[in-house]
Parts: C-alpha cells; sequence; structure tokens
C-alpha cells in the first residue's frame, strides 16, 4: 500500500475508533444515571425492575403512615386509585408530605414488592 494512502487510513481508523470509544463512555454514563418511573400499578403488575434504582409516584393512601416512635423510619402506601404499593423509608420527610398529597419517591422495589425509598419528594397543588 502506497504510505500516504495507509497514514490517510490510519489516521480515519483512529478517529472513528475514538468517536466509538467517547460515544460508548457518554452512553453508559446516561444509562447509570437514568431512574426510570414507576406508577403503583406497574410495580404492582411486575413490570418495575427489582432491586434496581427506580422513582415512584403517587398519592399517599389516607390512613396508611405508621411512624416508629424509636426511630426515623416511617411506613405508607402509595396508590394510583387502582393499585397500592407499600413504601418504607428512613429520614425526615419533607414539610408538604402528608397523607392525601402526591409524592415521588427514589429507590429500589424489594423482592416483597416493598419499595424502598431512599429519598421522597412531596408535590404540591398550585392552588
Amino acid at each position: 500500500m502506497v504510505p500516504k494512502r495507509r497514514n490517510k487510513l490510519l489516521i480515519i481508523v483512529g478517529l472513528v475508533s475514538g468517536v466509538a470509544i467517547i460515544v460508548s463512555l457518554v452512553l453508559y454514563a446516561l444509562s447509570q444515571n437514568i431512574n426510570l418511573f414507576f406508577s403503583p400499578s406497574d410495580m404492582a403488575q411486575g413490570k418495575a425492575p427489582i432491586e434496581q434504582r427506580i422513582r415512584a409516584g403517587g398519592m399517599v393512601r389516607e390512613g396508611s403512615l405508621t411512624r416508629a416512635g424509636d426511630s426515623l423510619k416511617v411506613s405508607f402506601l402509595i396508590t394510583d386509585f387502582v393499585e397500592d404499593v407499600s413504601v418504607t423509608y428512613e429520614g425526615i420527610l419533607p414539610d408538604l408530605f402528608r397523607e392525601g398529597q402526591g409524592i415521588v419517591a427514589q429507590g429500589k422495589l424489594n423482592n416483597q414488592g416493598v419499595f424502598v425509598a431512599d429519598e421522597v419528594l412531596a408535590k404540591h397543588d398550585e392552588n
């Protein structure tokens, strides 16, 4: 092969390889930071992945909030008015959190179908 052509070919192969590596790294980084959103119906029907970080949203079921007396551990049900899912959380709840209010929680769904949240965000009405 002519040296000039070989040099051009090596440059092109190098550039294509570099772009492929960069695209692969960007896609990998994005896949690690994507938290998919699931409703209580999705989780109850088995559509949500087990032991993978996801977001869950719904309304806090009236009368479902229970607090442990000696810790910050709370449990409650979230609903989309079709299915309910049990949520456990250990930490300080947001000021706007209350029964009958919408929430979004981040965490993992365990094998027992309980959503173990590590972050709870309260949604509020515009009114």
